[in-house]
């Protein structure tokens, strides 16, 4: 299916030229006021001609923070591990980073205390968004378990996108001994100035008996300081 560009060029460039990140490591409130205002007003004219598809609305909602960091908590860790969790009593900072083409791609690297290995890649697809998960070592050479993720598979909201775990990833992990992860799927869901989620859940059955829920929530409401460049970039 071919996709259609469903937001008025001239609008949705200037909400984005607006959110690009600044050249400065210093958070700038004035053009962080003006590129939230300019992605509100494009989201909000194409949403009320019924123009904009929900997987472009995600991401002007997700360009909305380009250039900002954020701290995150865990919300959901379920169920607990017998083995030490790499997550739990580790700083937790989401940063909207790879922002240079929006409309296409945006890259959150995802850092746990002093591991920067992760980064998420949203990309617009013909049909809808992928994720991606790009895991790097700290040499900035590939880890064996990298770009895993899925496509969606339905339109979602400009809320919550869901990512079942493709193929490619079903047979990465297969190769890995991970089969546990072979019925993955991940989400995310945003509101802006307020909340992202990153979500991972597997449903009950062979490989998981007990289901998996794994949630992250990030404050929107305050920026943090911006974290060291994720490992490989």
């Amino acid at each position: 299916m071919n996709r259609v560009i469903t937001v008025s060029s001239l609008t949705l460039a200037l909400a984005l030229a607006a959110c690009a990140p600044s050249t400065d490591d210093q958070p700038d409130p004035v053009a962080e006021a003006h590129a939230e205002a300019a992605a509100q007003a494009a989201e909000a004219a194409a949403s009320a001609e019924g123009l904009i598809e929900p997987a472009d609305e995600f991401l002007i909602r997700l360009a909305e923070h380009c250039g900002q960091a954020f701290a995150g908590r865990i919300v959901a860790n379920e169920p607990a591990s017998p083995e030490p969790d790499a997550f739990e009593g580790q700083d937790l900072v989401m940063h909207v980073r790879g922002c240079e083409e929006p409309t296409r791609e945006i890259r959150v690297p995802f850092h746990v205390g002093d591991n920067h290995s992760r980064t998420w890649i949203l990309t617009r697809t013909d049909d809808g968004l992928r994720l991606k998960h790009d895991h790097r070592l700290e040499d900035g050479s590939d880890d064996p378990v990298t770009m895993y993720g899925g496509d969606t598979v339905d339109a979602g909201t400009a809320q919550r996108q869901e990512f079942p775990v493709d193929q490619e990833s079903i047979e990465l992990f297969g190769r890995e001994g991970l089969d546990v992860s072979t019925t993955n799927v991940w989400a995310m869901e945003i509101e802006p100035g307020q909340r992202f989620l990153y979500e991972l859940a597997r449903p009950e059955g062979e490989q998981n008996p007990e289901g998996r829920l794994f949630q992250v929530e990030f404050d929107l409401t305050q920026p943090v300081e911006t974290p060291p460049t994720p490992w490989g970039y």
